[in-house]
């Protein structure tokens, strides 16, 4: 008897129960059918001989997201065509499709949402469908329109739920047609600044202004009064036109720490629907997701539920066929508000791929081929528990991630760990570049428990190499480990309230102050001893190899420390303080990791630079720091240098990350007050003012609009 045919008997005869069990090993191959048994189910596929969906599918995106669509087709058996810019020639996912297409140069105006060009490599290709991922065109009507009108499928949900849901204004009068709760505040669209305050004034400060074809935090603010309302009118309705090209915005209640929990639904174009339980999005840095996890802490089967059902009764109202996700707020006492549908894969899918066993990319294959869904409602298990951070090239020292560019002059995922998955769409010497999305990779960790996905990812954190690009690992690490996020107590405003200050790093207490001037000393004597010998053969040095007593100077910022060290076989004595710490493990200088052993507990380090000068970059729980270790000698006479005199950066003003100068508002010889706006720098199209620290005069300004600059270029000078 076949697994087809076990699964169709256990769909009409058998306790629910056990028909999940056969439902998991229906639709897994032999490695997934284990690790379902043992609850650590991963999206994989599995074809069935007797479905024929498409010969060629054309990914009309780039990044981690074409790169994991072309493995779901690999695995169907599905040839697949990437389009790239000139600059993404040599792309990730250039490389794994077994075709590619220049669709034009980088800007994505001109390559990735060039539809002409695009419609043009599916006839010289002969792709029979397209996936277009998520951004860029994925929701985009007409986009859907002209595929139609050429016969190829879109692998995605028809023009009418794409429109209907794109539109903010019609999909909340939709989702109130079709009883889903919905936030209060004004249906229509605001045309001016002080129609937005008027507006404003009557809902009632907070409000939410936002962007009414928006999506992934573009074209948000939140306003408390006036002023903001004036403000973030401008800036919402400027971003609304760079990213969406539409700049209309509307107004609503702003829920105040609300929680932000979406539901993926999956639908086909038989009536059939099902929600796929939740995901809890709710660490965001300027309405951009940064951790997210599945299930939620905060849910109960009864709210779990209610949600759900509404996403589906919205889903049918719509005659959405695909998958598609239905977002959320929910207050304190768990009642929920519509937010909006993303009428596409999310970021985060794959959390809700892990809990449950199914390739969502698989499913909306098989729906735009016109298949039904193969399962019920009562098939869809949560297995388990996932945790997805969002690894991205920015400085989170800076608005809790300002975008970094550069070469990825090392990288090396952490795949070589147990339930670990890296979504990506890089590689060692990629280019990060100011013209497309930040996302290095999206990495995923799975455990039975919330607990072990949490563990996992700590140490996949830790076990990540990113050299190139300034990255945000430090505050991923700070939110997974910190007493608020463990405990499940979070909401949107997590960040601000957890840093009000901003994020600073890791914060040492003595312990791990102590571990961490220990592991830089200790690997300090180890160059030392290595430089000793040549091809094993001792030469002269200032350490002699059989030494293994040494006097050192450990500087941390302003504080110094003098430590000794003992060694005895493989294990290092660190003295200092009157505390004693042990060291041992494979310090190996050539490898970027440095597994450690610090008085009995298992460290990862990473070692980023060391110099002449005895500077080592450490990186320690998540954060780096700058150590220096120094004989006691050279300590003594590093004394007598003279210190370098730090730039006086009121009377300047220098791009705080790279990006194109949107606008210049001040010019020689203009007076400007202490927070006043000088001019506003755009980076993956998010646009962030910069104002003046001071009351003065502008001395000369060195940027004007369309300029591109980098991070610290100076932009105006002050007197």
């Amino acid at each position: 008897m076949t697994l087809w045919m076990i699964g169709n008997m256990a769909a009409h005869s058998v306790p629910s129960t056990l028909k999940r069990l056969l439902f998991a090993v229906k639709y897994s191959p032999l490695q997934s059918r284990c690790c379902a048994v043992q609850r650590e189910a991963q999206y994989s596929t599995i074809s069935i001989p007797s479905e024929k969906t498409f010969d060629k599918i054309l990914i009309a995106n780039r990044g981690e997201i074409a790169c994991r669509v072309i493995k779901t087709c690999k695995k169907m058996g599905i040839q697949t065509v990437a389009v790239h810019s000139d600059v993404d020639s040599s792309a990730v996912h250039v490389k794994m499709a077994d075709e590619a297409v220049c669709v034009g140069s980088a800007p994505t105006s001109k390559s990735y949402l060039n539809m002409d060009a695009i419609m043009d490599a599916i006839r010289v290709t002969g792709a029979q469908a397209v996936h277009p991922g998520y951004g860029f065109l994925s929701e985009n009507k007409e986009f859907a329109k002209r595929l139609a009108a050429e016969g190829v499928a879109f692998i995605g949900p028809d023009t009418h739920a794409i429109q209907a849901m794109g539109d903010k204004i019609e999909s909340k009068l939709i989702a109130k047609a079709a009883k889903v709760n919905t936030i209060p505040g004004f249906d229509g669209v605001v045309k001016t600044a002080e129609e937005a305050v008027k507006i404003a004034q009557e809902i009632g400060y907070p409000v939410m202004i936002k962007a009414s074809a928006g999506g992934g935090g573009k074209g948000m603010r939140i306003a408390w009064n006036d002023e903001e309302t004036r403000e973030g009118f401008r800036f919402s309705s400027q971003e609304a036109a760079s990213s969406f090209g539409d700049d209309r915005l509307l107004i609503e209640k702003y829920i105040d720490n609300p929680r932000h929990i979406e539901i993926q639904v999956l639908a086909d174009k038989h009536g059939n629907a099902l929600w796929l339980n939740e995901r809890e999005c709710s660490i965001q840095r300027r309405n951009q997701k940064v951790v997210e996890e599945a299930p939620s802490t905060f849910l109960d089967p009864v709210t779990r539920r209610a949600m759900g059902e509404q996403a589906v009764q919205l889903a049918k109202a719509v005659q959405y066929s695909s998958a598609g996700t239905v977002e959320f707020l929910v207050d304190s006492k768990k009642n929920f508000y519509f937010l909006e549908m993303n009428t596409r894969l999310q970021v985060e899918h794959p959390i809700t791929e892990c809990i449950t066993g199914l390739d969502l990319v698989e499913q909306m294959i098989r729906v735009a081929k016109g298949y039904q869904l193969q399962h019920t409602q009562d098939d869809i298990p949560i297995n388990g528990w996932a945790i997805e951070c969002r690894v991205y090239a920015e400085d989170p020292y800076k608005s809790f991630g300002l975008p970094s560019i550069g070469r990825l002059s090392q990288y090396q995922e952490p795949l070589d760990l147990d339930k670990v998955r890296v979504d990506s769409g890089i590689q060692e010497g990629s280019d990060i570049s100011i013209y497309y999305d930040p996302m290095i990779s999206k990495l995923i960790t799975y455990g039975a428990t919330r607990a072990e996905a949490l563990g996992r990812m700590e140490d996949a954190l830790d076990n990540y190499v990113i050299r190139g690009v300034t990255h945000n690992i430090p505050l991923l690490r700070e939110i997974i480990t910190h007493p608020r996020f463990v405990s499940g107590h979070i909401s949107t405003n997590f960040l601000p309230e957890v840093y009000p200050d901003g994020f600073k790093g890791h914060q040492l207490e003595a312990d791990a102050k102590r571990e961490l001037l220990a592991s830089a000393a200790v690997l300090y004597i180890t160059a030392e001893l290595r430089s000793a010998k040549v091809l094993g053969t001792q030469r002269v040095a200032s350490t002699p190899v059989e030494c293994s007593h040494w006097e050192l100077c450990v500087e941390l910022g302003e504080e110094r420390q003098d430590v000794e060290i003992s060694k005895s076989g493989t294990v290092y004595t660190v003295e200092m303080d009157g505390a004693k710490v042990e060291v041992w493990g494979a310090l190996n200088l050539a490898s970027p990791l440095l597994p450690l052993t610090i008085n009995g507990t298992q460290r990862m380090l990473q070692c980023l630079s060391r110099d002449a000068a005895g500077v080592i970059v450490l990186q320690y729980l998540g954060t780096l720091f700058k150590v220096r270790v120094l004989s006691k000698l050279a300590a003594e006479l590093n004394s007598y240098m003279p210190e370098k005199v730090s730039e006086d950066t009121s009377s300047i003003l220098r791009s705080p990350m790279p990006g194109t100068v949107v606008a210049v508002s001040v010019k020689p010889g203009d007076t400007v007050a202490e927070g006043q706006e000088i001019c506003v720098i755009e980076a993956m199209k998010m646009q962030n003012s910069l104002t003046a620290v001071k009351q003065a005069k502008v001395k000369s300004v060195h940027c004007k609009p369309g300029e591109t600059v980098g991070e610290g270029d100076l932009l105006v000078e002050l007197e």
